[in-house]
């Protein structure tokens, strides 16, 4: 048995995301190789070699996957992945692309979002926006999955010593072309990786009212975050969601400034270590999975909290 995980990373760093994959694997068992599929990204690979618990990794280094294109990586991991009993991903926007069509090539299911493993068949995954715990058995020959990363701790990222294997097969569908991309920039840390999240939601009233939750982001070095009701709205970018349709977050500390808890935002945070909610409505659902909660106007709270940090 083996497992083959397919790398997250921008050709430069392997992303933190792609070691709580390890992780799982290393519940299901077996030889742990990682597929680092990209352009000029000798160094990911190299990075990939020291995580601990990994025996091998392919580099596929092309100019077809250099934007990480779901139809020709996709292609690739259907040509070496018949020889593993399970193919793994973390639910990246990414993987989310590319497993399905990876799946369906190799003519098997795709098992989504698994955040526990039973055994090597055998998985545990949210439905019903994380309400209901389904456990899933596969019978399929090679099991494709997504893993919630937020549901494993990352593995470390040293004191392995894997063997780098080089890939030349470059597969090009020629269905799809890489036109631009625009990245949002900002000092505060990546969403998903912070181990400090304050949110804000329909309660902050406009965009500009986010500024309020600047300052104390700030001072507790903590991404911020909205729902998808603030979203909706207009107040911030959809790159800041939190939720089932969002980002799903899992930090030490999360935040929730006029959020009135509906199931699919508590579906994304509702794993994060405490929890804190800010909201002037004492029956607003957000308090029944909060650790702590403060019934108040919080265009007079935050002010007060900013002050007291």
């Amino acid at each position: 048995m083996s497992v083959l995980i397919i790398a997250e990373h921008d050709n430069e760093s392997l992303n933190s995301a792609t070691l709580n994959s390890v992780t799982a694997a290393n519940v299901i068992g077996g030889d742990i190789h990682i597929l680092v599929a990209g352009h000029n990204c000798a160094s990911v690979a190299e990075q990939a070699a020291k995580v601990a618990g990994v025996s091998k990794v392919l580099n596929a280094d092309s100019s077809a996957y250099e934007h990480a294109l779901a139809e020709n990586v996709g292609l690739l991991i259907s040509d070496i992945g018949s020889s593993y009993s399970h193919i793994l991903a973390t639910s990246t926007t990414n993987a989310k692309n590319i497993m399905p069509r990876a799946a369906a090539l190799l003519d098997v299911q795709a098992i989504s979002d698994i955040s526990a493993v039973i055994d090597s068949e055998t998985f545990k995954r949210p439905i019903y926006a994380g309400n209901v715990i389904a456990t899933v058995k596969s019978s399929d020959s090679i099991k494709v999955i997504t893993v919630r990363g937020t549901a494993f701790d990352g593995a470390p990222d040293s004191g392995g010593s894997a063997a780098i294997e080089t890939v030349s097969s470059a597969h090009d569908a020629e269905k799809s072309n890489f036109v631009s991309e625009e990245m949002a920039k900002s000092d505060r840390p990546e969403l998903t990786a912070a181990e400090i999240v304050i949110s804000g939601g329909r309660g902050m009233g406009s965009g500009d009212n986010f500024e309020l939750l600047s300052g104390i982001a700030d001072k507790l070095g903590a991404a911020i975050g909205a729902s998808r009701a603030a979203v909706d709205a207009g107040f911030v970018p959809n790159d800041m969601q939190v939720g089932q349709t969002g980002k799903i977050v899992a930090p030490d500390l999360y935040v929730a400034v006029g959020i009135s808890g509906a199931i699919q935002h508590l579906a994304g945070m509702k794993d994060s270590k405490v929890i804190v909610a800010i909201n002037k409505d004492e029956e607003a659902p957000i308090f029944s999975v909060a650790d702590y909660g403060l019934v108040a106007d919080l265009f007079v709270a935050l002010p007060e909290f900013e002050e007291a940090l």
